[in-house]
Order: C-alpha cells, then structure tokens, then sequence
C-alpha cells in the first residue's frame, strides 16, 4: 500500500475547486462522464491501431446511486489506468491525460473523439465528494488498484481485486450535497449535458416483454426481463453525412432537442467544416413571424458531443440567435469548466463561416423551390432583415434572396423590383421612390390612392423595418423609400396628363387661409394639391423623416442621434379640385365653412388613427346628430 501527498502548487486545492474553479457544482457529473467517454474511446482507438490486444466489445458507461450508503458510482469499461498512471494522471493535477494522448498518438487519433481534460475535470467531484474512491483495472496486464481521498492533500493507494478492465469512481456525497443522490436530478443532469456524448449511458434499469412462444396458451403472460436503460443517443444527427439524412431525420432529431416545442421547423441548415478548424452542426429556422422577442439562447453548444452551453453569444451571430440547433466544435475556446467562452480569432472565424453558410442556404433554397421558399417568408423574414443591418457579409448576398413582397401578394428580388418600378415611380431629385406600408388595415386608403395612380405598395411590416430602410437607402444608388401616408408621394413624377387645376390662385390662397383659421392646429401644415377630382379631399400625412425618426426610436435606434422626443407634426393635404374644395369657398356663413372644414379634418384623423378620446366621442356624437 502507498500512501503520499497529491502533487500541487498549493497547499490544499479542493478549497479552491470548490469555491472557485466552477461556477455551478452540477458540472462535476458532466466531467466524469467525460472522462469515462475518454477511457473508452481512446481504448477503440489503440484497438483500432492495433496497440490495445483487447477485445473492444460493445462498452457502455453506467451512472448508479446507492442511497444507503449515500455514494454515486460512475462505471466504466475503457482502458483503464495501472497504479503509475494513476499516480501521474490523478495525483499531479492539471497534467492532462487526453492532452499527452493526443500529442503521442496526433498522426491517427484526429479523428478519435477524445474530449479533452482528465487532469482538473476529475478533481470536481470534491465538489460535492467528501470522499471520492478510484477502483480501476488497465487493459495491460497490470494489477487493478483502489485510490481513496478525504478532500485533504493526502491519498492512499493500494492494489485491489478488480477483474473487469475499466475504471470506476465512488463519490461519497457531502452533507450539503445530498442533491445528487436524487434519481431525477441526476437524470436530469445526464439528459443536460450528456444526451449526444458518443458512447452509451446506462442509468437505472427498465423492463420488456419477451414474445410469447407459438401454441401459447391464451392466458399465457409474457416473461419481463431486465435490459439497460440507455438514456443518450450515441449518433446524433450533426454527427452524419448530409446524404445519410432525410428531411424526416432531421425534423425527429428537432423535436429530440425540443420535445416540448409541436411547431415543425420551416428548413435546416447542416454545418460541416474541417478546415480552417472544425465545426459540425445543425441549425433549424423556426416559424418567426414578427416576434423579436422570441426566447433566445436556444442553439446549443457541444464540444465533442459535451454539451457546454446555451448562451452561444459571440460564436452565433446575433441575428441567427433567434433560431435553433446545434454547433459542435472542438476548436472553440473554453475556461477549464467549458462554461464560458472566450472570445478569439477562431470564434469569429466561426461565426462569419456561418453567417456565409445561412446565406448560401437561402440563395440555394430560392432557386430550388421560389414558391415554397415565398410561403415561409413572412416567417423568416425578421431574421433575414435583422441579419441585413447587422452583418455587412449577409447583407453584400443579401439581393438574392431577400423578397420584398406586395400588398397585390408578390414577391419580388430587388433586381426584379427596380426593373419594375423605375420608370413610373421617379421623384423630381431623379431618384426611385419605394413606396410601402407598415399597416394595410390602416393605411388602406393611401394605399388604394397610390394603386390607382399605378404604383406598386411594398408590405414592410417589421419591428426593424425603419433600420432596414436606412441601410438599404445608404447602399442601394438613388433609391428613396416613403411610406405610402408620407408626404413624398406627392412629388412622384406623372407620366400621363398633368390635371388641370379648378381654382385659380386667389381661389387657392383663400381656401388655404379659411381652413388653416378653422384648424387652428400647429402640428398641422395645410398643403393644397391640385389631384383627380375623384381623390379624397382632405388626406393627412407626415413627413417622411419625422414619421421615419420616430420609427427608430420606437424601435430602440433612436438614442444614437442625440434627439429627444420628436415633435407631432403633420400634413393635411387638400384636394383643390375636389367637390368639397368648391363647397368650403361658397359658404358664406363662417360657422357652417368652420363645421364643413371641421368635420372633413376630423374624417382624415380618423383615417390615420388619430381621432381618440373626447375627439372620438364628439365626432361619433355629431355624425348620429346629422343622420337624424
């Protein structure tokens, strides 16, 4: 028997592993199974090579609670350690066992699997351990040995009867620990962070029936017999090939990941990557629609099938953070709990490789099936658009797939939208004015107004749509967008007959001042325009930048100009060759030219939603006065 301290820089560590080396406590479990994960593929690997003259067989690792005695036991059947490797794997802490595999074997084992630290990742288990147990038998013919410590710097070490090659760790719980000698806790845990690792977990047991023989006799009851209770999925999908996957595949595989989320995804995007660093994955767009709040943080990172971590902030871009799924790399960067990553060249090498993979992924899927892909768009689209003034590199491939639909109910790339408009919805600045709606319900009006003129009304109906129209008008040469209740619609170019004007000049200037006396209002600015009889009389707008400002402070932009509150300001069109119009300039009697101008104003606020309160009820009042 040997006995003898363990071989650290302080003068005791598991203080400070308890207290500071992990944030949460639960990782120990995710560690040791990590560990077993690494014994067992490491063995595949020297049987494989021919180094282990072992028989590899089918190995699993079991979790097991014993109450009673209060320990948990995690079992292994990988290639265990002789009591030399057990000094100079345990005892010197922070020496990396996988590390010095790696070096020693880094021409064949690339390709192996092995997860990573043994040296710091064992010692958790004094986090919740009072005392912790190594029974382990190599696979040379070496004799197995037992390793007991208390939590002090002090160990023994002795040989033990062990026959069956593997290792297995006996954690003897702490009083403020008693937590994980709970059944569902730690399946809990398991499910947590080792539902993909690549060697099977058994935790508890379950039954089948075994198949009544033939001539059973009818009230024959099937034998039950005990089988292992897998409870993770060796070979997830992002560990295949593309071609080994169906679309059915890959939706069992989401709701594997999201068993509580009933919604199919819209389409995935398999990730698949080994130069310049290593990268597997699968993300999945789930249906959107115009909620940016949609929970977050529910892409999930592995490292070597180790789940790491949910907050994939700075390896995901942020606008793909809306979506779902996997990455698994072993390239990227982790503290020694895997619990924090650290931002480096090779997790934004990571994350611009995937905002080029989303970006292929779409352009791919248009020019597949462009009727399908216009179908999902209404959900994609946040998610699309947040991308677009978020990443200049999905925004530079951002005109082949990105869809500007109608209030008609087309879709247009913006090519096929410039070819569209250019010649009849020009300004006199010379530049091309996009025209949309934020709100058909709305701005039906305005919209009917413009489609009778013969332009086309865009449906732009996104939380991020002023930022999406700034950044487009910043890039895109001599293009303007206006909203079709802003002012600017009114400066389009008329390509047929100019309309003749019903009033002169003293007819115009006093209709101007007789409904600028009668409303009275600063925020409005009256405007007479000489349009089609047949238009509206009086039509509210605002002026394009001020409504476009706004937009951007509800939205969350409106901090980075230094500006306040912007001010209500808007325009109150008049049709000067309306019926109306004519009306207003023959009465005679100011009460009655008052009461017409009035209630026509009051009839354009309610069209713009801004007739609320006592307006509202005094309106409503007046119109069944005039019915009766």
């Amino acid at each position: 028997m040997a006995k003898g301290n363990i071989n650290v820089s302080v003068e005791n560590i598991f203080p400070l592993i308890k207290k500071f080396l992990y944030s949460d406590h639960e990782i120990f479990l995710r560690e040791l199974i990590s560990n077993a994960t690494d014994a067992t593929l490491k063995l595949k690997h020297l049987c494989t090579i021919g180094e282990a003259k072992v028989e590899y067989g089918n190995p699993k690792i079991e979790v097991k609670i014993d109450k009673e005695n209060k320990t948990l036991h995690i079992i292994d059947q990988g290639l265990g350690m002789t009591g030399e490797e057990v000094e100079k794997y345990i005892n010197q802490v922070a020496f990396s066992g996988a590390e010095e595999f790696l070096e020693k074997y880094k021409d064949t084992a690339k390709d192996s699997g092995i997860i990573g630290h043994f040296g710091l990742g064992f010692y958790s288990a004094f986090m919740v351990a009072k005392e912790v147990e190594i029974i382990t038998k190599s696979y040379k013919d070496a004799p197995a040995v037992k390793w007991t410590c208390d939590g002090s710097p002090e160990f023994s070490l002795e040989e033990t009867n062990k026959t069956e090659r593997g290792t297995e760790i006996i954690l003897h719980i702490a009083e403020d620990s008693t937590e994980f000698l709970d059944e569902f806790r730690i399946k809990e845990l398991l499910t947590k962070y080792n539902k993909f690792m690549p060697v099977p977990i058994k935790f508890g047991n379950k039954t089948e029936e075994l198949p009544l023989p033939e001539g059973a006799a009818e009230d024959a009851k099937p034998e039950t017999v005990e089988v292992d209770n897998i409870i993770n999925n060796p070979n997830p999908a992002w560990t295949k090939s593309p071609s080994e996957l169906s679309e059915e595949d890959y939706t069992k595989f989401y709701h594997e990941l999201y068993p509580m989320q009933f919604e199919e995804p819209l389409f995935n995007i398999h990730l698949n990557v080994d130069y310049p660093f290593n990268l597997t994955g699968i993300l999945y767009f789930p249906k959107l629609g115009n909620n940016l709040n949609i929970e977050k943080d529910k892409i999930q990172l592995y490292q070597n099938q180790v789940f790491v971590t949910d907050e994939v902030k700075g390896i995901v871009p942020d606008f793909l953070m809306l979506l779902r799924g996997v990455i698994d790399s072993p390239d990227i960067p982790l503290n020694v709990s895997r619990s924090y990553l650290q931002a480096d060249g090779a997790v934004k090498k990571i994350s611009s490789y995937i905002t080029k993979k989303v970006a292929d992924k779409m352009a791919s899927l248009i020019n597949q099936n462009r009727e399908d892909y216009q179908q999902k768009w209404n959900d994609i689209k946040i998610v699309i658009e947040y991308g677009m003034i978020s990443e200049e590199k999905f925004y530079e491939k951002s005109d082949k797939f990105v869809l500007y639909p109608t209030t008609d109910g087309q879709f247009y790339l913006w090519e096929e939208l410039m070819e569209k408009i250019k010649s009849t919805q020009t300004n006199k600045d010379g530049n091309t004015v996009v025209l949309y709606t934020s709100n058909v319900e709305e701005q039906h009006t305005y919209i009917q107004t413009a489609k009778e003129k013969g332009y086309e009304v865009l449906l732009l109906d996104s939380p991020i749509v002023p930022h999406l129209i700034q950044k487009l008008e910043s890039t895109k040469e001599k293009i303007q967008f206006a909203r079709v209740d802003a002012d600017h619609i009114n400066n389009l170019i008329k390509k047929d007959e100019p309309i003749i004007s019903k009033l002169n000049d003293t007819e115009k200037e006093n209709l101007k001042t007789a409904i600028e006396t009668a409303v009275n209002d600063k925020k409005f600015t009256v405007q007479l325009e000489d349009l089609d009889s047949s238009d509206i009389p009086f039509m509210i707008t605002q002026p394009e930048f001020i409504r476009r400002m706004k937009d951007m402070q509800a939205t969350g932009g409106g901090g980075m100009f230094g500006m306040g509150n912007f001010p209500e300001m808007y325009n109150l069109v008049v049709n000067a060759n309306s019926n109306l119009a004519g009306e207003i300039l023959k009465t005679e009697n100011i009460e009655d030219k008052n009461t017409k101008i009035a209630y026509a104003l009051d009839l354009a606020k309610l069209s713009q939603n801004l007739l609320k309160g006592k307006e509202l009820t005094d309106f409503i009042t007046n119109s069944f006065k005039n019915l009766k």
